[in-house]
């Protein structure tokens, strides 16, 4: 039997960016499913476990610094990796990021190369149980 793939939750509002990352990130090579703000992303987040989760930080609802925050809080979530991928690209986002609980950032406009890159590093060594 075949190895399943590797799970993507995307939580991201803007519906260009979604179809982006949806593009890059296509079946079957990957499982995505992708919400549109923070409250969704945690209510999924009862009943599944992904392998990686991409994170804009400004969300409608409970904005991406909080879901983070509460996600590494919670011992059935903390260990999946989370990228931060947001438009806070100002001195000072980028260790706030890390401060909130994600273990990765990429600024917006988006390079695919590198959140491919990213994403695949974070996959390889952050195997979920």
């Amino acid at each position: 039997m075949p190895a399943a793939s590797p799970s993507i939750l995307v939580v991201e509002d803007a519906p260009d960016n979604r179809a982006l990352i949806e593009q890059v990130f296509a079946a079957p090579e990957f499982d995505l499913t992708c919400v549109t703000n923070g409250a969704e992303a945690l209510q999924w987040l009862v009943d599944h476990r992904p392998d990686l989760i991409l994170l804009d930080l400004s969300l409608p609802e409970i904005d991406g610094w909080e879901v983070a925050a509460q996600l590494k809080s919670d011992g059935r979530t903390a260990g999946i990796p989370i990228l931060a991928v947001t438009a806070h690209a100002m001195k000072g986002d980028r260790e706030a990021a890390l401060n909130a609980g994600c273990n990765d950032y990429l600024s917006k406009p988006l390079d695919i190369d590198l959140l491919e890159q990213r994403v695949r590093f974070w996959l390889a060594h952050c195997p979920q149980d």
